[in-house]
Parts: structure tokens; C-alpha cells; sequence
């Protein structure tokens, strides 16, 4: 009787020294899930992260053996996760296992994938946690949102590491247009995600609820507190969220004790590019394509596109506001001793938005009829045949076919053919009205045909005088102009070309025709037959 008093005084002593594993055991015992949705990230198929990374899988290391993975007892998992310096609370129950087990199993590979890529992403995660005063375990929560893919996008439409959606991205200061998508950012969409979490622990007070919040909207999670009497306890309102976040905060638990304990499980890390290196970011002001940084700088352009994601089409739009670009510090040197090697690199291939095109609506361009004047730019200091061919919005192969260059050298005062302007080709005679074509003995004469510019924002009568090859006084006079004060949209001649005008046949007899004069051949004939034929065949139907 003695000794049984004195098992079940031990067992009590026990049972109140260990109280985070008394909780724990309760929890499991209530805590049970059977029909887990795993968030999006886990889903993903390994290939397919791999080409989202851009990681160059050639000469990959690793820094212990690979081996098989080791199960533990679920007391092992207890201990560790409380041991853990957090101050989140990380607990144990049976839905947090089967997450370890997930990345510890059949995840392994991406696990191992990820560890490499976080010695990229977490420290920029920590300083700005850090920065905001935030649990610095939060590092792990893009592992369960994006599995680190910064170009990652849900079926929702959540983009980037942190997978923000549109509007509460754009809500806390990210960018997101056409080219730029600043919630790819791995910089700029960190520290809004910072905010936005510390804004949604100043509602809760409670980093689960937080956690939970975050992926399913504070709206879900004070619907469940509602549901459930106003408790505020994330595993007593387990039951009332949304699936998909019921899983969420077990998979956070799960990755914080799979990067810490990587190794206990036998994951290596894999080292597939040198991730120790030193990097720097300068402010560009005008449009670069990401192919004309690798080209001049002889960088990999996938390791361009790997820094800086939020550029969606490999366009830096510098030219509407100054954006931040991120690139090995050992490049930035040449990078800014090269800015205008950079900038005419190919630039007609990458960029081809052309800034004005109003020479198509004055007649520039090749005409379809054949009557057509040249068009020419006299080379200027400072000119080079990429800028000319972007000011004429023609290509840099066009320009120097048109005018023989074996090279791109060009001397200052040399006269290129820039373009094409339609002569306006002789009235026909319109074939659906009724036309008499006079004929009378002409001679060969020579006739003036003005050519034209229409005037553009910043132009002065001495600038488009120095371009069309004439002076001042030629466009005034041609012009009538008593000053050099122009504005823009005015249309001026701007030259003049002599156009011979052949003699006229001999006088011959005047022609009528109308649309029922027609030959034999015409559409028209054919039809009129067809009516009297079937007009015909309807006469003698009657008759008979």
C-alpha cells in the first residue's frame, strides 16, 4: 500500500513539473484532423520550383551525407519545439506531425533545395523583422507561403514570397503595373509584409491568430471567434476555420523545427551557386532591358533576373521613376562606368516601343503605291546610329541598309536616309460614277511637290531648318513666316523636290461610260444575264 502511495505521489510530481507536455498531451487528444488541406507550396511539383528558382543545379554541394529519414518519438518532437528561443508558441499535437513528417519525408528534396536559397532570403527576412521589433521566426513563413519562389502566384492571385494580393499589396506601398510587380520584390514586399503582420498583431495580441490571419483574412478568423463564443485561443477555433488555414499554423510549427532540425533528419543543404556573394544596389533612371546588362556586363542573365524578380518582363521602366537594381558589388563598378554602353546595347532588338509616331501620319514610311521621297537626318555631335534609329523609330539593321553601312562609324554632317515620305499619287477616276476622260496635246513639264514637317513639343525653326538641310529663310519664305516663332502642330514645308510630269497622249475621242457601259466581262454583265435568264425561264413556266 506504502509503495503504491508513493508511485502515484512520484507520478503526481511528474505530471506538475512537466506542464508544456501535460498541454501538449491534451492537445493531441483533442486535436485531431483527418481531411488536411495543405497549403499551395506544398503541392508544388519539385521540377517545376526548380525552374522558378533558376538554380543551376551543375557542381551542387552538400554539407553532410544523405541519408534516410530518421522518425522520432513524439516527446522527441515535444522537447525540441519547446526548447526552441521563440516567442511564438510552437506546440505539439498529431496535425504539427504529420507537417514534420511531410517535409521530412516526402519533401526532403525541396527541404534541402530551400535551406540554400534561405541563406539568401533569411537574413534579408531577419533585419527587417528585426527592424519592425517582430518575432524573427516569422523568417519561416514565406517557406510555407511561396516555398521562398519569388515569383510564385496562387489561384487566388497572391504573388511573391510573401504572397501578397493586389490590393493589400498596392495598400502598403507596393508598385504593381505592367513591367513592375514590387510584391516580387524580395526587399520591398518583406517589410510590407512586416507591417501588415504587426498591424494584425495589434487586433489579436496573438501570433497564431495572426498567422491564421494572414492567410485567410482577418474576416475568417473573427468569424471563427464568433462561431465559437468569443474564444480567442487559435486550437479552440480550429475547427471553425477554413480548411485550408486550419493546416497553416501547423505548417509554420512544422517548418521552424525542419530548418532547425534538418540535420537530425539526415538533409543536406544544397549548395548549387555561391551564395556568399556580396551584393549592392544602384538606382536606375531610364529604360534597361535586363538583356542589356548581362550582355555588356557578361553576367548570366538568369542570375540578373534571380536579384531583381519584380521586373515581370525583363524591362526596367527607369525612365518613368527611379527603380532599385540589385547586382553582385563586384559588377557595380562597371555597371556605372558602362551606363551608356548599357543603354545603346542592342536597343532597337529589346526596346521597341517607339516614343513618337507621327511621321506615320505625316506619310513617312514606305509607300505602298511606290511614290516616295527619301528622308534624311544630317549627323550631329553626339549621334550614334542606335539613337538616330530610335529618334526616326526606325530599326538600327534598317538604317544602315538603307543607307550601305558596313559599320556602325558615321562622321558629324553626314546625310542619312532616315525614312520615307509618300509623294500623293495622281486622282484616279472612280469607277462607280460616270466619267469623261478629255484628252489634249500637252508637253513634258517639271512640277514642285512640297515636302512637309509637322512641328513637335521643344522644336525651333533653326533645329528643323539644321535636320531637313535648308536655312531659316528658305522655311519663312516658303512659309510666309515674318518671325521664327513657331508651335506645336503647325505644319511646315520644309523642302521642295522637282517631280517630272510626262506629256499627255494625243487628243482622242471623248469616252463615256457608266456603270450599265460595261464590257462583256464585268461583274456587273454577269449578273443583269443572270436576272434575264431566270426571268426568261419564269415566262415560259407561265406559258406552259
Amino acid at each position: 500500500m506504502r509503495n503504491l502511495f508513493l508511485l502515484t505521489l512520484t507520478g503526481l510530481c511528474l505530471y506538475t513539473m512537466l506542464p508544456a507536455q501535460h498541454n501538449t498531451i491534451s492537445t493531441i487528444d483533442s486535436i485531431s484532423d483527418s481531411a488536411i488541406v495543405y497549403p499551395e507550396s506544398m503541392t508544388e511539383q519539385l521540377s517545376d520550383l526548380l525552374k522558378a528558382w533558376q538554380l543551376n543545379l551543375k557542381g551542387a554541394e552538400t554539407e553532410c551525407e544523405r541519408g534516410k529519414n530518421v522518425y522520432f518519438h513524439d516527446s522527441v518532437y515535444t522537447n525540441r519545439l519547446y526548447s526552441m528561443p521563440t516567442e511564438m508558441e510552437l506546440s505539439f499535437n498529431s496535425v504539427v506531425k504529420k507537417y514534420i513528417e511531410m517535409y521530412a519525408d516526402r519533401k526532403r528534396e525541396q527541404v534541402s533545395y530551400m535551406l540554400a536559397l534561405g541563406d539568401y532570403y533569411f537574413p534579408m527576412f531577419e533585419q527587417a523583422l528585426d527592424r519592425h521589433g517582430l518575432p524573427l521566426e516569422l523568417k519561416y513563413l514565406p517557406v510555407i507561403e511561396s516555398a521562398l519562389n519569388p515569383v510564385a502566384v496562387s489561384r487566388a492571385g497572391a504573388t511573391g514570397l510573401w504572397q501578397f494580393m493586389l490590393l493589400t499589396g498596392k495598400s502598403y506601398g507596393l508598385e504593381v503595373n505592367s513591367l513592375v510587380d514590387e510584391r516580387r520584390d524580395p526587399y520591398k514586399s518583406t517589410d510590407a509584409a512586416a507591417l501588415y503582420l504587426k498591424d494584425l498583431y495589434a487586433i489579436y495580441g496573438d501570433w497564431n491568430l495572426v498567422i491564421a490571419a494572414y492567410n485567410c483574412g482577418p474576416g475568417n478568423v473573427n468569424k471563427a471567434i464568433a462561431r465559437s463564443g468569443g474564444k480567442r485561443d487559435y486550437w479552440e477555433i480550429y475547427n471553425r476555420l477554413p480548411r485550408e488555414t486550419r493546416g497553416y499554423v501547423p505548417a509554420f510549427i512544422a517548418a521552424n523545427y525542419i530548418m532547425s532540425y534538418y540535420a537530425d533528419h539526415n538533409i543536406c543543404p544544397a549548395h548549387p551557386y555561391n551564395t556568399a556573394v556580396a551584393l549592392d544596389t544602384v538606382q536606375v533612371n531610364t529604360r534597361i532591358h535586363l538583356e542589356q546588362i548581362a550582355g555588356v556586363l557578361e553576367i548570366p542573365v538568369n542570375d540578373v533576373r534571380r536579384l531583381n524578380p519584380q521586373f515581370k518582363k525583363d524591362v526596367i521602366p527607369g525612365d518613368f521613376k527611379a527603380y532599385s537594381l540589385v547586382l553582385p558589388s563586384e559588377k557595380m563598378y562597371s555597371f556605372i562606368d558602362k551606363g551608356t554602353e548599357i543603354t545603346n546595347f542592342q536597343r532597337s532588338q529589346y526596346l521597341t516601343h517607339r516614343s513618337n509616331t507621327d511621321r506615320y501620319l505625316e506619310g513617312y514610311g514606305l509607300s505602298a503605291s511606290g511614290n516616295s521621297t527619301n528622308v534624311y537626318y544630317s549627323v550631329k555631335k553626339g549621334d550614334n546610329l542606335s539613337t538616330i534609329a530610335r529618334k526616326n523609330g526606325i530599326s538600327l539593321t534598317q538604317l544602315k541598309s538603307w543607307n550601305g553601312l558596313k559599320s556602325n562609324n558615321i562622321g558629324i554632317g553626314k546625310r542619312l536616309i532616315v525614312g520615307q515620305r509618300e509623294v500623293a499619287a495622281p486622282a484616279q477616276e472612280n469607277k462607280e460614277q460616270t466619267a469623261i476622260m478629255l484628252a489634249e496635246e500637252t508637253s513634258e513639264g517639271v512640277e514642285q511637290i512640297n515636302q512637309y514637317y509637322r512641328v513637335r513639343k521643344g522644336d525651333t525653326l533653326g533645329k528643323i531648318a539644321r535636320e531637313n538641310g535648308v536655312d531659316i529663310s528658305q522655311i519663312q519664305s516658303w512659309n510666309g513666316l515674318k518671325s521664327t516663332r513657331i508651335g506645336a502642330g503647325d505644319q511646315l514645308i520644309v523642302g521642295m523636290r522637282e517631280v517630272v510630269v510626262p506629256a499627255k497622249p494625243a487628243t482622242e475621242k471623248t469616252v463615256e461610260y457608266s456603270r450599265a457601259n460595261t464590257s462583256s466581262g464585268g461583274g456587273s454583265n454577269i449578273i443583269s444575264s443572270y436576272l434575264k435568264e431566270q426571268m426568261e425561264n419564269s415566262a415560259e413556266r407561265t406559258v406552259q
